[in-house]
């Protein structure tokens, strides 16, 4: 009994004399709205044109293509490119591949000013015009797995017109090879390769704007088309992969969102509590631009709306990723933080 109490007694002493020269381990705790701007802001790109990696670049056909959905295609002729997709990514790697003067039709997304004058094959809502598009003698047709109607993608196919099929998801994950397959499919896989590499530089150039460590403030795509459909982006949207490039941690993941867009009430977004709030110039515009969103149901109540922080970007190029998506990232980190 003796020998188990000194042995407990050295044992508490030597803790504790050791405990003297322990330096604590000090985790630097930044609030979340440490560097966040207060009041509305417009994120805006640095440029709004599209820069191709080189010009007049000489394509090497034919090639062989897988088109996704429909097998193997061969590709002879890209003298006559349309390029469709809702978010205007497939239009905007065309061009900066440097094969922007092939493109002869485009669809409403695709509004940067090298192509803002050409014919537009797509209505409002997005759905593809098969007339309209064989009225343009193309050579070949870019179009996404969600491009509607499939009857109009099926009609201009079965005229005779090389159809290329890219899957529709847009993400980081995705990004490279996106960019990549419809260099390849267009005879450019070397421009493919340059365009790659400057897009995840100028990614790695945001991610050099971001506070380290940012906060991890809260912050919320909002869907805005009128003061009755507000919809919260969430798990999938892409805007996720964004936040957390940002910084940030994504409102609609917190509130354990499964869709990509989800309708949110006013006691959503309070429980939410975003300490941001990001959505489209073009849909804040609906409801009387950033100063009505910030009052639309329950946004008063957030973090974000006792300090009107709405961070606004033009739809055609927030989720639009592609060779872009690196310029938006920086915009909308000089929006969000000091």
């Amino acid at each position: 009994m003796r020998t188990l109490l000194v042995l407990l007694v050295t044992t508490v002493v030597a803790l504790a004399t050791s405990a003297c020269f322990v330096t604590p381990i000090e985790q630097e705790r930044v609030s979340p709205t440490a560097h966040l701007r207060n009041g509305p802001q417009t994120a805006e790109l640095a440029t709004t044109e599209i820069t191709p990696v080189t010009t007049n670049p000489i394509p090497r056909l034919p090639v062989t293509v897988d088109s996704v959905r429909y097998g193997e295609v061969e590709v002879t002729d890209v003298s006559r490119i349309v390029a469709v997709d809702v978010s205007g990514t497939l239009g905007s790697i065309v061009f900066a591949l440097g094969l922007g003067p092939n493109v002869v039709g485009r669809d409403t997304a695709t509004a940067f000013p090298s192509a803002a004058g050409l014919p537009i094959v797509t209505n409002r809502g997005h759905s593809l015009n098969a007339e309209a598009v064989l009225a343009l003698d193309p050579s070949i047709v870019l179009v996404s797995e969600s491009t509607v109607p499939a009857n109009a993608v099926d009609q201009i196919r079965d005229s005779g017109v090389t159809v290329v099929v890219f899957p529709a998801t847009r993400d980081l994950a995705s990004n490279d090879t996106l960019m990549r397959s419809v260099a390849r499919a267009l005879g450019v896989p070397a421009e493919g390769e340059k365009l790659v590499e400057r897009t995840n530089e100028q990614i790695d150039a945001a991610r050099e704007l971001v506070p380290k460590p940012s906060g991890d403030p809260t912050m919320a795509f909002l869907y805005i088309r009128g003061s009755n459909l507000l919809l919260l982006a969430g798990p999938g949207s892409g805007v996720d992969d964004l936040i957390t490039e940002l910084g940030g941690r994504d409102a609609g993941a917190e509130a354990d969102l499964t869709g990509a867009f989800t309708a949110v009430t006013a006691e959503a977004m309070i429980h939410a509590d975003p300490d941001v709030i990001i959505v489209m110039t073009e849909g804040a515009a609906t409801v009387g631009g950033p100063e009505g969103v910030l009052k639309l149901p329950g946004i008063a109540e957030t973090e974000a709306g006792r300090n009107g922080r709405v961070v606004q970007m033009d739809e055609t190029k927030i989720l639009t990723f592609g060779p872009d998506v690196g310029l938006v990232l920086a915009a909308l980190a000089k929006a969000i933080y000091v």
